[in-house]
């Protein structure tokens, strides 16, 4: 029996195994064949041959004379042959040989050499057809992946345990488990809906950003109820053979009933759910298979318990034909975890990895907003390659600061060397940020300066991190946040009275904030609150598209470079009064290369209270 894994992950060396085995059959056959192989003489060699005696057989047949000699000629037993002439003295000569020599001879029947040849041509090519059925034949059963198995579904079918997934292994998701763990409850004890009259949902969609967990969700629904759970992305029901993609979810769907209660999970649904609107050619495979899966999830009986969980992350260019109840009759948000979730997420990923007693996760999930569960394992795997780099048998704290450095801004490239001047202007433009954030109202503290560079591309950067969770955000803190980000070049203005290309981070994500405050949050005296922009990708990266005409996106211009000039001009102000403290912060920089967030603090009380 072939462990059917074992070939999925070694297919390459199986086909070069095959491969060999056929090229060493077909030769072996050859040289069988060349063994017995006929060779042309011509008819005056023949008749020299017979009369020295040198032939053993003669066959004489339609069209040529064969020849078997009594010796073996290179040393191999060959078979020649000869064409057959008119020659009225051939059978004299026959008799002569036969009485003198003891020459055998007689005639050859054609069909036995039509049939030899035959049989010699087909001997490599069957050899070879029966090894490959060997080998292979019970793997296409098991996998489906022989040529007459298109239609068939490529689902991976998990038998109750076989997820390893449970809600304990879920965290940050409260709200998302709860809504999910009715239907692990139906599944369980169906009685309980029924008496009331209550139907089980026909199924979930699952929708948030990248990396939120929305796999890991449908894995723990199926490690919850202990049933079947059918695991298939939506991609692989888009085949190049017309049709085949309706027959997989008719198959898969005749699975599921044979196995229910169940669960169907469908990855990605927006490769085949795409909404039909303006789309031209009206009988395309996409479609098809889209139609097939609606009247499949319109046909099956929910009370049998076969629930349908699907996962995407652009719900808004779905068919609403798929997202109506009585199909998808719950939508199950999965976004991105708040501070609580975020240590819970930690905590979970943290299990398996050896802490130090000092580890403090709370402070990793504040420097860490935004952050999916994806990029909270990545740290904590981070954090875990750094101390064994380092020669210790647990993670500190200190690994774990270090692997969230790593994923915002990179590795530190400590082997590129800053000429001093560069190292200056960089140390002013990072303190200029923090100068700004410092003396501000409504900005986040600062954590962290540094000048050292990162494999990203940054030079230097300034990290703040925020002392709560912030769901909704001022004008007044959004005008702010802009300030801060045009303080690096602000700092370099003052102090050099000139500017260089470090700024353009700065100044790009200073821009996007500005033209949201006017097209999307309503900021803008001029349009008051006139939506100019929708966001579409809401949990893609979100990005914008404008509803206006060309003269509003003219306007929508000034009104953000009003507000540009407006917060560049308030970080010029704010470093010119408080040059001396830039220029000694910056020289501390420039010696220490990092300062935290306690030190630079404690350096600008000191060195305010000292010019009072």
């Amino acid at each position: 029996m072939f462990n059917n894994k074992k070939f999925d992950g070694n297919k390459i060396k199986y086909a070069i195994y095959y491969t060999l085995i056929v090229l060493i059959v077909i030769v072996l056959s050859n040289d069988y064949i060349k063994n017995i192989k006929t060779d042309y003489i011509k008819y005056s060699k023949f008749i020299e041959m017979g009369n020295q005696g040198k032939i053993e057989d003669i066959k004489l047949s339609k069209d040529k004379i064969i020849i078997i000699p009594k010796e073996k000629i290179e040393g191999k037993k060959r078979t020649l042959y000869t064409e057959k002439i008119s020659d009225e003295q051939l059978l004299v000569k026959l008799s002569e040989w036969s009485s003198k020599y003891n020459t055998q001879y007689g005639a050859v029947s054609q069909e036995n050499s039509v049939s030899k040849n035959i049989l010699i041509n087909l001997i490599p090519i069957l050899i070879a057809i029966f090894i490959g059925r060997m080998l292979f034949g019970k793997i296409n059963k098991k996998i489906g992946s022989g040529v007459m198995s298109f239609g068939k579904n490529t689902a991976k079918i998990y038998a109750e345990n076989e997820t390893g997934v449970t809600f304990k292994d879920v965290a940050g998701q409260e709200e998302a488990k709860e809504s999910l763990i009715e239907i692990v409850d139906f599944l369980h004890k169906p009685e309980r809906y029924t008496e009331i009259g209550a139907k089980l949902p026909k199924g979930a969609l699952l929708v948030g950003p990248p990396g939120t967990g929305k796999t890991l969700l449908a894995k723990a629904v199926a490690g919850e109820a202990g049933v079947p759970f059918f695991s298939i992305s939506g991609s692989a029901f888009v085949e190049m053979f017309v049709g085949m993609g309706a027959a997989r979810v008719r198959d898969l769907f005749e699975q599921a009933q044979e196995k229910a209660p169940c669960i169907i999970f469908i990855d990605e649904i927006d490769a085949i759910g795409k909404s039909r609107d303006g789309n031209i050619s009206g009988n395309d495979e996409r479609e098809q298979t889209l139609n097939q899966l609606l009247s499949e999830m319109d046909g099956f009986d929910s009370s049998k318990g076969v629930v349908i969980l699907a996962a995407t992350n652009r719900p808004e260019i779905l068919d609403k034909a798929l997202l109506r109840p009585g199909r998808f009759d719950r939508r199950v948000i999965v976004d991105r975890p708040d501070l609580k979730g975020r240590i819970d997420i930690l905590k979970v990923h943290s299990k398996g990895v050896r802490m130090s007693e000092g580890v403090d996760l709370s402070s990793i999930a504040k420097s860490t907003p935004g952050a999916v569960g994806a990029d909270l394992a990545n740290i904590i795997n981070e954090a875990a390659l750094r101390a064994v780099k380092n020669n210790r048998k647990e993670v500190i704290q200190e690994d774990l600061e270090e692997a969230v450095e790593v994923i915002i801004a990179g590795k530190e490239k400590r082997d590129r060397i800053l000429s001093p001047k560069e190292k200056k202007s960089v140390a002013f433009h990072e303190v200029g940020h923090a100068l700004v954030a410092a003396l501000l109202t409504h900005t986040d503290p600062v954590h962290k300066i540094t000048i050292v560079p990162r494999t990203m591309g940054s030079l230097g950067y300034t990290m703040q991190l925020p002392t709560s969770e912030k769901y909704l955000i001022t004008k007044e803190e959004m005008i702010e946040q802009i300030t801060v980000m045009l303080g690096g070049r602000a700092a370099e203005e003052v102090k050099f009275n000139t500017i260089s290309t470090g700024a353009s981070n700065d100044i790009e994500r200073a821009t996007e904030t500005a033209r949201n405050m006017v097209t999307v949050y309503g900021m803008s005296e001029r349009f008051d609150m006139m939506a100019l922009e929708s966001i579409s990708n809401k949990y893609l990266g979100g990005k914008s598209v404008q509803n206006c005409s060309i003269q509003t996106a003219a306007i929508i211009d000034e009104e953000t470079l009003k507000i540009i000039k407006y917060c560049h001009k308030k970080a010029i102000d704010i470093l010119k009064e408080n040059k001396n403290c830039l220029e000694k912060i910056a020289e501390k920089l420039i010696e220490k290369e990092t300062l935290m967030g306690d030190e630079f603090i404690n350096m600008v009380n000191e060195l305010k209270n000292g010019n009072n």
